[in-house]
């Protein structure tokens, strides 16, 4: 019985262009790297000697060697908060909340990465933070790190982390202490001797708005009476004459008068009688 199938034959040459486009696909996968909004890369030459100094890759799409590793890292501006446990003045342990606000140098990314590893936050940034914060607290009392300080510290550790990691390749921008935490004791007793030193200005003010007050009221009464030795030294009979018979022509000029003059009063003056 004659076979009616047909047999296929894969081509000889197919199967090599097959191979051919696959290894094509993964040397191509390999040799394109996208860098993302906010990130640099360096690159690692296997062949070469390691990271590549000189130069810091941008955003976007970028072709390397399939043996050569682009390393991409965050160039943007980044925090970190931490919980520290340093000593006070004068030995107290304290615990301080903060967060710190830094970014590394974008045309130094390699430098950074070649002496600091791709996990320099923990290697560099950690331990510049930590030195800098034990080092300020140290200087101030439970009282001042609780109350007034607060802007003066994140200043100072400010300055002593940037001192730290000068040349380090890495920009710090801002430190934040969000939170002094005291033992219970020692707070209560702060926040007492705050209230107590709070009620006792509020009585000094008291005091001395009372006694401005009775200084005024005293500086009153003497123009008062100063003003009344002056009006009586000035007012001779010949004056009190005058005004009296002054009075007694407006009050003759009333309507609502009728006016009897009976002989002179007093002094000299008329007598001034009404209709009642």
């Amino acid at each position: 019985m004659a076979n009616n199938q047909m047999e296929f034959k894969f081509p000889k040459g197919g199967i090599f262009l097959i191979i051919v486009a696959v290894a094509v696909i993964i040397l191509f996968s390999k040799s394109t790297v996208t860098i993302g909004p906010g990130e640099g890369g360096v690159l690692f030459e296997t062949l070469g000697d390691g990271i590549n100094t000189d130069k810091t890759y941008g955003e976007g799409f970028q072709i390397v060697a399939p043996w050569n590793k682009m390393i991409v890292l965050k160039v943007r501006q980044q925090s970190v908060s931490d919980e520290m446990n340093v000593l006070s003045v004068n030995g107290l342990e304290v615990k301080v909340n903060g967060t710190i606000w830094y970014e590394p140098e974008f045309e130094n990314l390699g430098l950074l990465v070649k002496t600091k590893g791709e996990d320099y936050e923990r290697e560099l940034l950690d331990p510049a933070i930590n030195a800098a914060a034990r080092s300020v607290v140290g200087r101030y009392t439970p009282e001042q790190l609780y109350s007034s300080k607060r802007d003066v510290i994140e200043q100072e550790i400010l300055d002593e982390v940037q001192l730290v990691l000068k040349d380090q390749f890495l920009s710090v921008k801002r430190v934040l202490v969000e939170d002094v935490k005291l033992p219970s004791t020692i707070r209560i007793a702060i926040e007492t001797k705050l209230k107590q030193e709070q009620e006792s200005l509020e009585y000094e003010f008291r005091l001395t708005k009372a006694k401005k007050e009775a200084q005024r009221q005293k500086i009153d009464a003497e123009g008062k009476a100063v003003a009344n030795q002056i009006l009586s030294a000035s007012l001779t009979d010949k004056i009190l004459q005058e005004k009296g018979i002054d009075a007694t022509v407006e009050l003759a000029k009333s309507p609502n008068s009728k006016v009897v003059v009976i002989g002179s009063g007093k002094d000299g003056l008329p007598l001034i009688l009404g209709n009642q």
